[in-house]
Protein backbone atom coordinates (compact mmCIF):
# COMPACT_ATOMS: atom_id res chain seq x y z
CA UNK A 1 0.00 0.00 0.00
CA UNK A 2 3.01 2.54 0.92
CA UNK A 3 4.35 1.40 -2.14
CA UNK A 4 1.43 2.36 -4.59
CA UNK A 5 1.08 5.63 -2.52
CA UNK A 6 4.69 6.22 -3.56
CA UNK A 7 4.26 5.39 -6.78
CA UNK A 8 0.99 7.38 -7.26
CA UNK A 9 2.54 10.73 -5.52
CA UNK A 10 5.96 10.33 -7.64
CA UNK A 11 3.46 9.97 -10.55
CA UNK A 12 1.09 12.97 -9.68
CA UNK A 13 4.55 15.02 -9.00
CA UNK A 14 5.57 14.47 -12.83
CA UNK A 15 2.09 15.15 -14.13
CA UNK A 16 2.48 18.47 -12.19
CA UNK A 17 6.20 18.94 -13.50
CA UNK A 18 5.37 18.24 -17.16
CA UNK A 19 1.86 20.36 -16.60
CA UNK A 20 4.22 23.30 -15.38
CA UNK A 21 6.14 24.14 -18.61
CA UNK A 22 3.68 24.49 -20.16
CA UNK A 23 1.60 26.93 -17.88
CA UNK A 24 5.04 28.50 -17.22
CA UNK A 25 5.82 29.36 -20.51
CA UNK A 26 2.08 30.89 -21.15
CA UNK A 27 2.71 33.32 -18.24
CA UNK A 28 5.87 33.82 -19.44
CA UNK A 29 4.71 34.69 -23.41
CA UNK A 30 1.58 36.72 -21.73
CA UNK A 31 4.21 39.00 -19.67
CA UNK A 32 6.27 39.86 -22.89
CA UNK A 33 3.33 40.70 -24.50
CA UNK A 34 2.20 43.06 -21.60
CA UNK A 35 5.33 44.32 -21.56
CA UNK A 36 5.26 44.78 -25.53
CA UNK A 37 1.81 46.02 -24.77
CA UNK A 38 3.13 48.98 -22.50
CA UNK A 39 6.16 50.20 -25.06
CA UNK A 40 3.17 50.58 -27.68
CA UNK A 41 1.28 52.32 -25.10
CA UNK A 42 4.24 54.86 -25.02
CA UNK A 43 4.01 55.17 -28.39
CA UNK A 44 0.74 56.45 -28.85
CA UNK A 45 0.97 58.56 -25.45
CA UNK A 46 -1.34 57.42 -23.94
CA UNK A 47 -0.83 58.43 -20.60
CA UNK A 48 -1.02 62.21 -21.52
CA UNK A 49 -4.48 62.73 -22.54
CA UNK A 50 -5.97 59.94 -20.29
CA UNK A 51 -4.53 61.57 -17.35
CA UNK A 52 -6.11 64.77 -15.38
CA UNK A 53 -3.29 66.69 -13.69
CA UNK A 54 -3.29 65.27 -10.06
CA UNK A 55 -4.99 61.94 -11.21
CA UNK A 56 -4.35 58.36 -11.21
CA UNK A 57 -2.49 57.39 -14.50
CA UNK A 58 -5.09 56.48 -17.49
CA UNK A 59 -8.08 57.11 -15.22
CA UNK A 60 -9.36 59.95 -17.40
CA UNK A 61 -10.72 63.69 -16.47
CA UNK A 62 -8.61 65.72 -18.14
CA UNK A 63 -10.56 68.53 -20.36
CA UNK A 64 -9.94 69.02 -23.72
CA UNK A 65 -11.38 71.69 -25.42
CA UNK A 66 -12.80 71.41 -29.08
CA UNK A 67 -15.00 74.25 -31.63
CA UNK A 68 -18.29 72.52 -29.68
CA UNK A 69 -17.16 73.30 -25.91
CA UNK A 70 -15.08 71.21 -23.52
CA UNK A 71 -14.90 67.33 -23.38
CA UNK A 72 -13.17 65.20 -20.51
CA UNK A 73 -11.38 62.37 -21.52
CA UNK A 74 -12.51 59.03 -20.13
CA UNK A 75 -11.14 56.36 -17.95
CA UNK A 76 -9.11 53.51 -19.84
CA UNK A 77 -8.41 51.61 -17.12
CA UNK A 78 -9.37 48.03 -16.23
CA UNK A 79 -12.43 49.10 -14.00
CA UNK A 80 -14.95 46.78 -14.92
CA UNK A 81 -17.36 49.43 -13.76
CA UNK A 82 -16.43 53.23 -14.46
CA UNK A 83 -13.56 51.75 -17.15
CA UNK A 84 -12.69 49.12 -20.12
CA UNK A 85 -12.42 45.92 -18.15
CA UNK A 86 -15.38 44.65 -20.00
CA UNK A 87 -14.34 45.62 -22.92
CA UNK A 88 -13.47 42.43 -25.16
CA UNK A 89 -10.36 42.29 -28.01
CA UNK A 90 -13.00 43.31 -30.63
CA UNK A 91 -14.40 46.32 -28.86
CA UNK A 92 -11.54 47.18 -27.97
CA UNK A 93 -9.92 47.20 -31.49
CA UNK A 94 -13.59 48.83 -32.52
CA UNK A 95 -12.99 51.65 -30.05
CA UNK A 96 -9.67 52.50 -31.41
CA UNK A 97 -9.82 52.21 -35.06
CA UNK A 98 -13.61 53.37 -35.22
CA UNK A 99 -14.09 55.25 -32.50
CA UNK A 100 -16.79 53.32 -31.20
CA UNK A 101 -17.41 52.46 -27.39
CA UNK A 102 -18.21 49.26 -26.40
CA UNK A 103 -22.23 50.53 -25.69
CA UNK A 104 -22.36 51.44 -29.66
CA UNK A 105 -21.98 55.33 -29.11
CA UNK A 106 -19.51 57.00 -30.71
CA UNK A 107 -15.92 58.80 -29.79
CA UNK A 108 -15.10 62.25 -30.36
CA UNK A 109 -12.23 62.47 -32.82
CA UNK A 110 -10.60 64.26 -30.18
CA UNK A 111 -9.35 60.43 -29.84
CA UNK A 112 -7.17 59.95 -32.52
CA UNK A 113 -8.86 56.98 -33.65
CA UNK A 114 -8.38 58.21 -37.41
CA UNK A 115 -4.51 57.56 -37.00
CA UNK A 116 -5.06 54.20 -34.76
CA UNK A 117 -6.80 52.90 -37.21
CA UNK A 118 -3.67 52.28 -39.66
CA UNK A 119 -2.32 50.21 -36.17
CA UNK A 120 -2.20 46.35 -36.58
CA UNK A 121 -3.85 43.43 -35.13
CA UNK A 122 -0.86 42.33 -33.15
CA UNK A 123 0.02 45.32 -32.06
CA UNK A 124 -3.78 45.79 -30.55
CA UNK A 125 -3.55 42.51 -29.50
CA UNK A 126 -0.40 43.91 -27.25
CA UNK A 127 -1.85 47.02 -26.09
CA UNK A 128 -4.74 45.16 -25.22
CA UNK A 129 -3.16 43.02 -22.54
CA UNK A 130 -0.95 45.36 -21.35
CA UNK A 131 -4.74 47.62 -20.69
CA UNK A 132 -6.63 44.66 -18.87
CA UNK A 133 -3.10 43.24 -17.29
CA UNK A 134 -0.49 46.10 -16.62
CA UNK A 135 -2.44 49.10 -15.60
CA UNK A 136 -4.30 49.15 -12.13
CA UNK A 137 -7.63 49.48 -12.27
CA UNK A 138 -9.32 52.65 -11.10
CA UNK A 139 -13.11 53.25 -10.21
CA UNK A 140 -13.59 56.55 -11.14
CA UNK A 141 -17.11 57.94 -13.05
CA UNK A 142 -16.44 59.82 -16.74
CA UNK A 143 -17.25 62.86 -16.80
CA UNK A 144 -20.06 64.05 -19.13
CA UNK A 145 -18.95 66.90 -21.50
CA UNK A 146 -20.01 70.47 -21.32
CA UNK A 147 -21.17 70.76 -24.95
CA UNK A 148 -24.92 71.74 -24.72
CA UNK A 149 -27.66 70.03 -26.47
CA UNK A 150 -28.02 69.60 -29.49
CA UNK A 151 -24.71 69.68 -30.38
CA UNK A 152 -23.76 67.29 -27.49
CA UNK A 153 -25.94 64.43 -29.48
CA UNK A 154 -23.04 61.52 -30.62
CA UNK A 155 -25.27 60.24 -33.77
CA UNK A 156 -24.04 62.65 -36.51
CA UNK A 157 -20.40 61.20 -35.28
CA UNK A 158 -21.77 58.40 -37.76
CA UNK A 159 -21.73 60.93 -40.59
CA UNK A 160 -18.80 62.11 -39.65
CA UNK A 161 -16.89 58.97 -39.86
CA UNK A 162 -18.81 57.65 -42.75
CA UNK A 163 -16.91 60.44 -44.70
CA UNK A 164 -13.60 61.14 -42.89
CA UNK A 165 -12.55 57.41 -41.69
CA UNK A 166 -10.37 55.38 -43.54
CA UNK A 167 -10.45 51.98 -41.98
CA UNK A 168 -7.37 50.73 -43.37
CA UNK A 169 -4.61 49.36 -41.53
CA UNK A 170 -0.74 50.33 -42.69
CA UNK A 171 0.37 48.55 -45.48
CA UNK A 172 4.25 48.83 -46.29
CA UNK A 173 4.72 50.97 -49.69
CA UNK A 174 6.49 48.61 -52.08
CA UNK A 175 9.88 50.66 -53.33
CA UNK A 176 10.69 51.65 -49.60
CA UNK A 177 13.10 50.57 -47.10
CA UNK A 178 11.82 48.67 -43.91
CA UNK A 179 13.10 51.95 -41.80
CA UNK A 180 10.84 54.25 -44.06
CA UNK A 181 7.95 52.28 -44.00
CA UNK A 182 8.30 51.50 -40.00
CA UNK A 183 8.73 55.46 -39.40
CA UNK A 184 5.77 55.81 -41.83
CA UNK A 185 3.71 53.26 -39.33
CA UNK A 186 4.56 55.31 -36.49
CA UNK A 187 4.58 58.45 -37.47
CA UNK A 188 1.08 58.13 -39.20
CA UNK A 189 -0.28 55.29 -36.81
CA UNK A 190 0.29 55.34 -32.67
CA UNK A 191 2.26 57.98 -32.65
CA UNK A 192 -0.94 60.00 -34.57
CA UNK A 193 1.69 63.38 -35.37
CA UNK A 194 -0.61 64.52 -37.87
CA UNK A 195 -3.60 65.52 -35.04
CA UNK A 196 -1.36 68.26 -34.04
CA UNK A 197 0.92 68.76 -37.06
CA UNK A 198 -2.19 68.48 -40.18
CA UNK A 199 -4.26 70.94 -40.48
CA UNK A 200 -8.05 70.31 -40.35
CA UNK A 201 -10.87 71.22 -42.29
CA UNK A 202 -14.53 72.58 -42.30
CA UNK A 203 -15.34 69.32 -40.43
CA UNK A 204 -12.28 69.34 -37.74
CA UNK A 205 -10.98 66.56 -39.67
CA UNK A 206 -6.97 66.30 -40.85
CA UNK A 207 -6.82 67.65 -44.46
CA UNK A 208 -4.52 64.39 -44.87
CA UNK A 209 -3.29 61.32 -43.25
CA UNK A 210 -0.22 60.37 -44.97
CA UNK A 211 2.55 62.05 -47.77
CA UNK A 212 0.48 61.39 -50.35
CA UNK A 213 -1.98 64.89 -49.03
CA UNK A 214 0.17 67.90 -49.60
CA UNK A 215 -1.40 69.19 -46.10
CA UNK A 216 0.30 66.26 -44.10
CA UNK A 217 2.49 67.53 -41.40
CA UNK A 218 2.33 70.86 -42.56
CA UNK A 219 1.89 72.78 -39.13
CA UNK A 220 -1.26 73.57 -37.09
CA UNK A 221 -2.74 75.86 -34.82
CA UNK A 222 -4.73 73.86 -31.73
CA UNK A 223 -6.06 75.03 -29.04
CA UNK A 224 -3.99 78.73 -28.72
CA UNK A 225 -0.44 76.78 -29.82
CA UNK A 226 1.14 76.46 -33.17
CA UNK A 227 2.31 73.42 -34.31
CA UNK A 228 5.64 72.61 -36.09
CA UNK A 229 5.68 71.84 -39.57
CA UNK A 230 7.02 68.50 -40.16
CA UNK A 231 7.91 68.64 -43.95
CA UNK A 232 11.76 69.21 -45.47
CA UNK A 233 10.68 73.19 -45.86
CA UNK A 234 13.77 75.03 -45.70
CA UNK A 235 12.84 78.02 -42.81
CA UNK A 236 9.64 76.51 -40.96
CA UNK A 237 10.09 72.85 -41.22
CA UNK A 238 12.71 70.22 -40.71
CA UNK A 239 14.55 71.08 -44.35
CA UNK A 240 17.86 72.49 -42.44
CA UNK A 241 17.55 69.22 -39.85
CA UNK A 242 19.35 66.18 -40.30
CA UNK A 243 17.88 62.70 -39.45
CA UNK A 244 20.33 62.91 -36.30
CA UNK A 245 18.99 66.38 -35.78
CA UNK A 246 15.04 64.75 -35.65
CA UNK A 247 15.86 61.87 -33.68
CA UNK A 248 18.13 63.31 -30.97
CA UNK A 249 15.53 65.81 -30.51
CA UNK A 250 12.81 63.40 -30.07
CA UNK A 251 14.94 61.72 -27.57
CA UNK A 252 16.24 64.69 -25.54
CA UNK A 253 14.06 67.79 -26.44
CA UNK A 254 16.46 69.84 -27.99
CA UNK A 255 19.13 70.21 -30.48
CA UNK A 256 21.01 73.10 -32.07
CA UNK A 257 17.75 74.22 -33.79
CA UNK A 258 15.24 74.46 -31.43
CA UNK A 259 14.17 73.06 -27.98
CA UNK A 260 10.74 71.34 -27.13
CA UNK A 261 7.95 73.78 -25.37
CA UNK A 262 4.32 73.58 -24.68
CA UNK A 263 2.35 70.10 -26.08
CA UNK A 264 5.39 68.88 -27.69
CA UNK A 265 7.20 69.07 -23.94
CA UNK A 266 4.63 66.20 -22.70
CA UNK A 267 4.86 64.25 -25.78
CA UNK A 268 8.96 63.92 -25.32
CA UNK A 269 8.20 63.49 -21.53
CA UNK A 270 6.14 60.93 -21.64
CA UNK A 271 6.49 59.30 -24.80
CA UNK A 272 9.85 59.85 -27.24
CA UNK A 273 12.35 59.53 -24.90
CA UNK A 274 11.26 56.05 -24.06
CA UNK A 275 11.16 55.17 -27.82
CA UNK A 276 14.47 52.60 -29.02
CA UNK A 277 16.83 54.09 -31.25
CA UNK A 278 15.86 51.79 -33.98
CA UNK A 279 12.50 53.86 -33.74
CA UNK A 280 13.59 56.81 -33.41
CA UNK A 281 15.77 56.45 -36.16
CA UNK A 282 12.85 55.35 -38.55
CA UNK A 283 10.67 58.15 -37.77
CA UNK A 284 13.53 60.25 -38.65
CA UNK A 285 14.22 58.72 -41.96
CA UNK A 286 10.34 59.23 -43.30
CA UNK A 287 10.14 62.91 -41.47
CA UNK A 288 13.19 63.45 -43.83
CA UNK A 289 11.61 62.11 -47.37
CA UNK A 290 8.56 64.40 -47.05
CA UNK A 291 8.51 67.03 -49.47
CA UNK A 292 8.70 70.62 -48.71
CA UNK A 293 5.06 72.11 -47.85
CA UNK A 294 3.73 75.16 -46.17
CA UNK A 295 6.14 77.65 -45.15
CA UNK A 296 6.11 81.74 -44.27
CA UNK A 297 7.44 82.74 -48.25
CA UNK A 298 10.91 84.12 -47.30
CA UNK A 299 13.79 83.41 -48.92
CA UNK A 300 15.98 80.26 -47.41
CA UNK A 301 17.45 81.27 -44.31
CA UNK A 302 20.82 82.69 -43.49
CA UNK A 303 22.21 84.16 -40.36
CA UNK A 304 22.98 87.63 -40.10
CA UNK A 305 23.42 89.39 -36.87
CA UNK A 306 24.56 92.87 -38.46
CA UNK A 307 21.71 95.25 -37.86
CA UNK A 308 20.76 93.32 -34.70
CA UNK A 309 23.84 94.22 -33.13
CA UNK A 310 23.55 97.75 -33.78
CA UNK A 311 19.83 97.57 -32.22
CA UNK A 312 21.24 95.89 -29.05
CA UNK A 313 24.06 98.83 -28.58
CA UNK A 314 21.64 101.34 -28.76
CA UNK A 315 18.43 100.38 -27.51
CA UNK A 316 16.95 103.62 -26.10
CA UNK A 317 15.38 104.44 -29.28
CA UNK A 318 14.29 100.53 -29.81
CA UNK A 319 11.47 99.31 -27.18
CA UNK A 320 11.91 95.15 -28.12
CA UNK A 321 15.62 95.80 -28.24
CA UNK A 322 15.55 97.09 -24.51
CA UNK A 323 13.05 94.25 -23.43
CA UNK A 324 15.09 91.79 -25.18
CA UNK A 325 18.76 92.95 -23.36
CA UNK A 326 16.89 93.50 -19.91
CA UNK A 327 15.24 89.72 -20.12
CA UNK A 328 16.54 87.47 -22.73
CA UNK A 329 19.58 88.45 -23.52
CA UNK A 330 21.18 86.54 -20.66
CA UNK A 331 20.12 83.34 -22.49
CA UNK A 332 19.67 83.79 -26.01
CA UNK A 333 22.73 85.88 -26.34
CA UNK A 334 23.26 89.02 -28.42
CA UNK A 335 23.93 86.71 -31.40
CA UNK A 336 20.25 85.12 -30.81
CA UNK A 337 22.31 81.58 -30.95
CA UNK A 338 21.52 80.77 -27.58
CA UNK A 339 23.46 77.49 -25.88
CA UNK A 340 22.29 74.99 -27.96
CA UNK A 341 21.34 72.64 -26.76
CA UNK A 342 21.03 74.12 -23.29
CA UNK A 343 19.53 77.11 -24.25
CA UNK A 344 17.12 77.42 -27.26
CA UNK A 345 18.31 79.43 -30.15
CA UNK A 346 16.83 82.28 -31.40
CA UNK A 347 18.09 82.87 -34.88
CA UNK A 348 16.49 81.01 -37.31
CA UNK A 349 14.45 79.15 -35.42
CA UNK A 350 11.37 77.45 -37.19
CA UNK A 351 8.71 78.19 -34.24
CA UNK A 352 10.20 81.71 -34.37
CA UNK A 353 10.29 82.04 -38.20
CA UNK A 354 6.65 80.57 -38.59
CA UNK A 355 3.86 83.24 -39.49
CA UNK A 356 1.78 82.03 -36.32
CA UNK A 357 3.25 83.48 -33.55
CA UNK A 358 0.59 81.86 -31.22
CA UNK A 359 3.50 79.26 -29.61
CA UNK A 360 5.59 82.21 -29.22
CA UNK A 361 3.62 84.22 -27.27
CA UNK A 362 2.28 81.50 -24.99
CA UNK A 363 5.68 80.06 -23.94
CA UNK A 364 6.51 84.28 -23.51
CA UNK A 365 3.78 84.72 -21.16
CA UNK A 366 3.62 80.54 -19.09
CA UNK A 367 7.18 79.14 -19.76
CA UNK A 368 8.00 75.73 -20.41
CA UNK A 369 6.19 72.59 -18.29
CA UNK A 370 9.44 70.76 -16.79
CA UNK A 371 10.66 68.46 -18.91
CA UNK A 372 12.41 65.33 -17.38
CA UNK A 373 14.87 63.40 -19.57
CA UNK A 374 15.96 60.32 -18.31
CA UNK A 375 15.41 61.38 -14.83
CA UNK A 376 16.94 64.79 -15.20
CA UNK A 377 15.43 67.66 -15.17
CA UNK A 378 16.35 70.11 -17.60
CA UNK A 379 18.65 72.61 -15.82
CA UNK A 380 17.14 76.04 -17.91
CA UNK A 381 13.56 75.94 -18.04
CA UNK A 382 12.14 78.75 -19.85
CA UNK A 383 10.38 81.64 -16.56
CA UNK A 384 6.83 82.61 -17.19
CA UNK A 385 6.52 86.54 -17.87
CA UNK A 386 2.58 86.49 -17.93
CA UNK A 387 2.90 88.65 -14.22
CA UNK A 388 6.20 90.41 -15.16
CA UNK A 389 5.52 91.80 -18.98
CA UNK A 390 2.45 94.01 -20.90
CA UNK A 391 0.61 92.72 -23.47
CA UNK A 392 2.64 95.49 -25.38
CA UNK A 393 5.89 94.45 -23.99
CA UNK A 394 5.89 90.99 -25.14
CA UNK A 395 4.14 91.86 -28.64
CA UNK A 396 7.59 94.57 -28.51
CA UNK A 397 10.11 91.86 -27.83
CA UNK A 398 8.96 89.07 -30.25
CA UNK A 399 8.33 91.76 -33.02
CA UNK A 400 12.27 92.56 -32.40
CA UNK A 401 13.20 88.69 -31.99
CA UNK A 402 11.20 87.87 -35.23
CA UNK A 403 13.00 90.49 -36.95
CA UNK A 404 16.24 90.20 -35.83
CA UNK A 405 19.26 88.21 -37.40
CA UNK A 406 18.17 87.89 -40.48
CA UNK A 407 14.89 86.06 -38.74
CA UNK A 408 12.55 88.28 -41.39
CA UNK A 409 8.97 87.07 -39.69
CA UNK A 410 5.69 89.31 -39.12
CA UNK A 411 5.65 91.54 -36.77
CA UNK A 412 3.32 90.73 -33.29
CA UNK A 413 0.11 92.56 -32.16
CA UNK A 414 -0.36 93.45 -28.56
CA UNK A 415 -4.22 92.47 -29.60
CA UNK A 416 -2.88 88.45 -30.47
CA UNK A 417 -0.57 89.01 -27.23
CA UNK A 418 -4.25 90.29 -25.13
CA UNK A 419 -6.01 87.30 -26.90
CA UNK A 420 -3.87 84.02 -25.92
CA UNK A 421 -3.55 85.99 -22.57
CA UNK A 422 -7.47 85.75 -22.05
CA UNK A 423 -8.06 82.31 -23.33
Amino acid sequence: MNKLKSTGALLGTALLAFGAAPAQAATAVDQALVARGEYLARLGDCVACHSAPGGKPFAGGLPMTTPLGRIYTTNITPDPATGIGGYTQAAFNRAMREGVAKDGHNLYPAMPYPSYAKVNDADLTALYAYFMHGVPAVRQANRASDIRWPMNMRWPLKLWNLVFLEKAVYKEKPGQGAAWNRGAYLVQGLGHCGSCHTPRGVGFQEKALDEGGKAFLAGALLDGWYASNLTGEHNVGLGRWSAADIAGFLKDGANRHATAFGPMSEVIHNSTQAMTDGDLAAMAAYLKSLPAQGGNGAPPYAYDARTTTVALQRPAGNAGARLYATYCMQCHGADGRGVAPLLAPLAGNPNVLERDASSLINVTLHGTPDLVIRGIPAPYPMPKYAAILSDRDVAEVLTFIRASWNNSAPAVSPDAVEKLRRE
